[in-house]
């Protein structure tokens, strides 16, 4: 008795304050085979960023990818950062992880993409920085 073949995709997540994009791609990262956002699902611009909203915008996502063959994601989390963005994830993150595990895809790696500066451009705030 042979078990069946994992299929892996890759779980893109951006995930801000404002926003949650999950985007699951075949594994070179090429081709699209499901995309959400938090905007997507809920009505409320300022629900975007929520824990609520990613979970959804994960179950779509989800369900479009696992129409096309996908059992098992590596997942990849990206915040804003660079050298004005936080570098920590939004709260959407976690939830959205969460929320693909329950739909019955495996998870592989789960691995932080937040693009770091190696030492940037000058930040705005001038030579005495922001006075408040």
């Amino acid at each position: 008795m042979e078990r069946e073949k994992t299929r892996w995709g890759v779980a893109h997540i951006f995930s801000s304050y404002n926003n949650t994009i999950i985007h699951i791609t075949d594994i070179t990262g090429t081709e699209t085979l499901g995309k959400a956002s938090g905007g997507m699902v809920v009505k409320a611009d300022r629900l975007e960023g929520s824990p609520t909203a990613a979970m959804a915008a994960a179950k779509r996502a989800a369900e479009l990818a696992m129409d096309k063959g996908i059992t098992g994601i590596h997942v990849k989390i990206k915040a804003p950062g660079g050298h004005n963005g936080p570098s920590t994830p939004g709260p959407g993150a976690q939830a959205a992880i969460r929320a693909l595990s329950r739909m019955g895809l495996r998870i592989g790696i789960i691995e932080d993409v937040t693009p770091m500066p190696h030492d940037s451009c000058r930040k705005k705030g001038g030579k005495r920085g922001r006075r408040v």
